[in-house]
């Protein structure tokens, strides 16, 4: 019989149980029966803190997402040895998100969740916009916060999209990364030549070797964050 809590520690038992099994085992194939099991709360507990399992997607795609740009930011620095252009922060963090979902198949699973899910994706939606508005703001003067959220809504999807669609030796983690950044630079009137400029720049980069040491912080991140021991499954 599961034991009663209040709801502060029925969340944290229930998020520690979903972030774990999210990354053991993927978002998809977690079930509410077994988090509730790990979690050592009732179904109705549950229901009563996050209704379903996407309520804990929302709570994960918000922590993901609230810090994956000071980490790309920070990567960046390690590897260039100095501090570039915003534009260029945007292409290795797209870069490694795409990466991400080659290296690991649990994490392309929570993304493509998180862009499927309306809540989750709204936050994106929001979250990314400003990003997008203070990083491309410079060449589209007069767009507003509102006219980049709704560029994001298409890049976006077609971030979705290439996500969806795992790299194989005609369609390369190469390819896939020079495509999504010449359309998504084209659509914020990055000028041609700096276009190529930040391509040829990511193209330098081992993106999959960076994209193991972002995977790895973030894993640490979410273990710390949500209280609970790294397993061995998702430290490599």
């Amino acid at each position: 019989m599961p034991r009663r809590y209040d709801s502060a520690d029925a969340k944290r038992r229930i998020l520690t149980a979903c972030v774990r099994f999210f990354l053991e085992k993927g978002y998809t194939r977690t079930t509410v029966a077994e988090i509730v099991k790990e979690a050592d709360v009732s179904i109705s507990t549950f229901q009563n803190v996050f209704r379903t399992k996407d309520g804990v997607l929302v709570e994960l795609v918000k922590f993901m997402f609230g810090s994956q740009f000071d980490m790309a930011g920070q990567t960046l620095f390690r590897s260039a040895g100095q501090k570039l252009p915003p534009v260029y922060v945007y292409a290795v963090e797209t870069s490694i998100q795409l990466a991400l979902t080659e290296l690991n198949e649990n994490l392309r699973d929570i993304y493509l969740e998180a862009y499927s899910h309306t809540e989750a994706s709204e936050y994106i939606y929001q979250h990314t916009s400003s990003e997008l508005y203070r990083i491309f703001g410079p060449y589209l003067p007069s767009y507003t916060e509102s006219d980049f959220y709704e560029l994001e809504i298409g890049s976006a999807g077609i971030m979705r999209g290439y996500m969806s669609r795992p790299c194989d030796k005609y369609f390369t983690l190469e390819k896939k990364l020079a495509r999504f950044l010449s359309m998504s630079l084209n659509a914020y009137a990055v000028p041609v030549a700096e276009q190529k400029q930040v391509l040829d720049f990511i193209a330098k980069l081992d993106i999959r070797a960076i994209a193991v040491q972002v995977m790895q912080e973030l894993f640490k991140a979410l273990a710390m964050r949500f209280s609970f021991p790294l397993p061995d499954s998702v430290k490599t």
